[in-house]
């Protein structure tokens, strides 16, 4: 079949961009399989394995689909004069009391449910991107992967708990210095900042680390950052809310939303088996798997069938803007 993946960014992304990377993975796997890809794309856009729409914002997306175009898979908000069958994902957490289409795919259980809906498919990597996870190779180091700045995200938490633990972290995705959220200044030795990296510098650090923490304070949607440090071997220390409990299991790490019990959990890193923790991302989270379960969603669309069993509605009840942990 014929998709079309919409993408109001400019893509490869080069630094962070987690719907930019997930829909390039995705439209690489779909082509692999057998599939034409075409991206509706902001200008600036280009990639080997498809072709390029530049998106023109000041039009209505429905005017700049092909006429040979099967299916169009949004991912930036649906247009409802679309003369093709489509299917929406979302990426992100959206206010309460948000309706979705009838056919929109989430990126978690726990995401779907939260928005009223059933209907999800997990993201998945190219793995022939993140190459030999060096799982022989020694380690040191716990590792924090986000946007420091952003409160939800808990940096300060996981720093905390790793000092804790005896150990010491690496901080990607933040500086020592914040002035950009409020004042913040990290003093402790134990964290050492890399500042906004690319990929490559985060393939090798994670290469180098023996475990994530990743201790957020909100519904996380999904949590790329989590499969990407698994992928080299590296368990994932998590809170329980959103996704997280699917994605890390007993046997790949530990989530609680108890300081105290992700500090032991932390000083029992040592008892993961790194090549268990590779296998598992490896069979579970690949693009491959993540493009065969888009072609049977987008199969049931083009067949006249609904994904949800209704409409998803988000309730009206407002969710905390960060929670909190216990001791």
């Amino acid at each position: 079949m014929h998709v079309l993946i919409e993408c109001g960014s400019v893509i490869p992304a080069v630094k962070y961009g987690g719907t930019e990377r997930v829909v390039w993975w995705l439209g690489k796997a779909l082509v692999e399989q057998g599939h034409k890809v075409t991206y509706l794309a902001m200008p600036g856009s280009s990639c080997p394995f498809a072709d390029i729409i530049a998106l023109d914002p000041a039009r209505p997306r429905h005017e700049q689909i092909p006429d040979d175009v099967d299916i169009v898979h949004y991912n930036g908000g649906h247009d409802t004069l679309c003369p093709k069958p489509y299917l929406e994902t979302i990426h992100g957490n959206v206010p309460p009391g948000h309706t979705f289409h009838i056919n929109t795919v989430f990126i978690s259980q726990n995401q779907a449910e939260r928005c009223g809906g059933d209907y999800y498919i997990h993201h998945g990597l190219d793995l022939e991107e993140y190459g030999d996870p060096a799982l022989q190779a020694p380690r040191q180091n716990l590792v924090f992967l986000a946007k420091a700045a952003w409160r939800v995200k808990n940096v300060k938490g996981a720093i905390r708990m790793t000092r804790n633990a005896g150990a010491a972290i690496e901080v990607a995705g933040g500086s020592r210095l914040n002035i950009k959220m409020g004042f913040r200044f990290t003093a402790t030795p134990k964290a050492r900042f890399h500042g906004m990296v690319d990929q490559q510098y985060k393939m090798q650090l994670l290469r180098r680390t023996e475990g994530l923490v990743f201790p957020v304070l909100w519904h996380e949607p999904f949590g790329l950052a989590v499969i990407e440090a698994m992928y080299y071997g590296n368990p994932a220390f998590v809170t329980a809310w959103g996704s997280l409990p699917e994605l890390v299991t007993p046997e790949v790490g530990f989530s609680s939303n108890s300081e105290s019990e992700l500090t032991e959990a932390i000083k029992n890193r040592g008892a993961y088996k790194r090549d268990v923790i590779h296998e598992y991302i490896r069979e579970n989270f690949n693009n491959h798997r993540m493009a065969s379960h888009y072609v049977q969603a987008y199969e049931k669309v083009l067949n006249g069938e609904t994904l949800n069993s209704q409409v998803p509605v988000k309730p009206d009840t407002p969710e905390p803007k960060r929670f909190s942990m216990t001791p």
